[in-house]
């Protein structure tokens, strides 16, 4: 059965406004997957969607419709703070269509990895060239031990927490230092001198981890280390 929702968030940066608005509407993948806006109320968003408002660096909303009053919308809201600092409002509204409380507690905290992205992105790396690098787990990552078993492979105990560092070392990579910056059961996140590695447990909802990589070093080959975490993750499920 459809049923709307809205998925409503509230921060403080220690960063400008306008870096916060150039993070929302830039589209390099530095935190986010790339995507592009025009850049204009009107203008084109992904999806087929369009730029409903556009009031830089203040309000920007993009809305995709479709059949039967289907919509998906975000809206983002970026005020300035004392101290140099920056707020936003982060508002994802729509509907979902079918197994509504499991695609709302799926969205709800990917919402709030993506948006703890942001502030690591904003914090180490913001406005930096990036590359951007992802992967898919097979079916079998999709069982319930998926998640933990791609945890304990890259070294994290149970008793890992947030702040541990790891050293993680895979073929076609080199190997390199990282800070956990953020671990749930669903999510993981960790950060090296010069990426993010997001680390998805999505088969706590039905479906194949994933990985997604942010790197910032000059010369990365997207490729290549796009490759190399793909080879990784199918033979960890073969």
């Amino acid at each position: 059965m459809s049923k709307e929702f809205e998925i409503v968030r509230e921060a403080e940066l220690e960063t400008t406004p306008d870096e916060v608005w150039d993070a929302f509407t830039s589209g390099t993948g530095g935190w986010l997957w790339p995507m592009e806006y025009e850049p204009r109320e009107g203008g084109a968003a992904p999806g087929g969607g369009t730029v409903t408002v556009w009031d830089p660096p203040h309000r920007f909303t993009a809305r995709i419709e479709g059949e039967g009053g289907w919509f998906n919308q975000l809206e983002y809201t970026v005020e300035a703070r004392e101290g140099g600092r920056a707020a936003y409002r982060y508002v994802h509204s729509g509907i979902f269509v079918d197994d509504w409380d499991n695609q709302y507690d799926a969205a709800g905290r990917h919402t709030d990895f993506y948006l703890h992205t942001l502030a690591q992105y904003l914090r180490y790396f913001s406005r930096r060239p990036v590359a951007y690098a992802t992967a898919q787990g097979p079916a079998a990552s999709a069982a319930a031990d998926g998640f933990t078993t791609l945890r304990h492979a890259l070294g994290l105990g149970d008793d890992a927490t947030q702040g541990d560092t790891v050293r993680v070392a895979l073929p076609g990579i080199e190997p390199f230092d990282a800070v956990v910056d953020y671990l749930d059961p669903y999510f993981l996140g960790l950060r090296s001198g010069d990426a993010l590695y997001r680390f998805f447990g999505r088969n706590a909802f039905g479906a194949p981890v994933g990985i997604a990589a942010h790197l910032f070093a000059a010369g990365t080959d997207r490729d290549k280390a796009e490759q190399a975490w793909q080879s990784w993750l199918d033979g960890l499920y073969a």
